[in-house]
């Protein structure tokens, strides 16, 4: 009986250490290569013209490590193990990063409409609607002071229109001075005085420990609807852009080529820096696409391009790596793939 007993104790102890391996969560995150997805069903402009190629959405696959993920991460290329606190802010939990990552989605996708509209000399209006914040890092200046959701509307008196006013406002200062801001919540409008602090997040510039939003009314037509899903982050802000260019202009921009890529963009339609480069390279390449625009940052030295062609070189992929500042810059080689 007592035999029986210790083997049943030892199945029981096996099948714990079992679970724990694959199922345990430690304070590790890992990266991975994800998938290059065709933006043709994400991204659909009202009467929109049809091409023979596609653009690409490029993601990262990433998640908090199980032990067995870790294992896998510390033997796999293009796999990479950072500390939790590298991706979660300190203060912020994983449903807030989410919430965060899909607001940086939409305002990437607002931005990127705006670009290619504005290119395509189509109809689009843009009314300005506040700056709000989305979340307050714990142990910052703002921590009991502002709330998410709470609307800035002036900072030292004056009118803040969107994010940018602020910061610029902000990092004009030094750590250390006070700054008034005025805030309204739950329709109440009151000022508060908070003191700026060196942020190692800005590389010692000062701030008060929020993350902001800028509320923007888009109207554009012809109409143009994105079904992203659970996707989030800046990173596709190019790529959207050109695919609703692609819809818009009657030039098939794709030359039936499967054209991926990378970069945030701002109003402007400047490209810049993403994290992961060499995972989505990775990823486009097991996508067979043909071309992937990296974003090229004035060519400074390490920029998301060099990394990317050092990759495909890597990789042996027959894929063209092509750098890119601008919104333009992609639009001009694409045209120029037919020459």
């Amino acid at each position: 009986m007592q035999g029986k007993t210790l083997r049943f104790t030892g199945y029981i102890v096996a099948l714990v250490a079992i679970f724990l391996f694959f199922s345990y969560q430690l304070p590790f995150y890992i990266h991975k290569p994800g998938s290059a997805d065709a933006l043709n069903p994400v991204v659909q402009v009202t009467d929109g013209y049809k091409s023979e190629g596609d653009m690409h959405l490029v993601t990262i696959q990433g998640g908090q490590a199980t032990p067995f993920q870790y294992l896998l991460a510390k033997v796999r290329d293009y796999h990479e193990i950072l500390p939790i606190e590298e991706v979660l802010p300190e203060g912020m939990s994983n449903d807030s990063y989410h919430q965060l990552q899909l607001m940086m989605m939409e305002s990437s996708q607002e931005a990127a409409t705006v670009v290619a509209y504005q290119a395509a000399n189509r109809e689009i209006d843009i009314e300005y609607e506040g700056v709000y914040v989305v979340s307050v890092l714990e142990g910052m200046p703002a921590e009991k002071i502002l709330k998410p959701g709470d609307k800035i509307i002036e900072i030292d008196h004056d009118q803040i229109q969107e994010a940018d006013d602020l910061i610029q406002a902000v990092t004009s200062k030094q750590p250390g001075d006070t700054i008034q801001l005025k805030i309204q919540r739950d329709g109440k409008e009151f000022n508060e005085n908070i003191e700026l602090v060196k942020m190692e997040e800005l590389d010692g510039k000062p701030g008060i420990g929020i993350q902001l939003v800028t509320n923007r009314e888009v109207t554009e037509k012809p109409a143009v609807n994105f079904s992203s899903g659970d996707i989030g982050g800046p990173s596709a802000g190019l790529m959207f852009s050109l695919e609703i260019y692609d819809q818009l202009t009657e030039e098939d921009m794709t030359h039936g080529f499967q054209i991926a890529g990378t970069g945030e963009i701002d109003y402007d339609g400047n490209v810049g820096r993403i994290g992961g480069i060499d995972k989505k390279v990775v990823a486009a390449d097991r996508a067979n696409s043909d071309i992937f625009f990296a974003p090229n940052e004035n060519g400074r030295d390490n920029s998301n391009y060099q990394v990317a062609k050092k990759v495909a070189e890597e990789i042996g992929t027959d894929m063209k790596v092509v750098p890119v500042d601008h919104f333009k810059d992609a639009v001009e080689y694409l045209e120029n793939l037919s020459n």
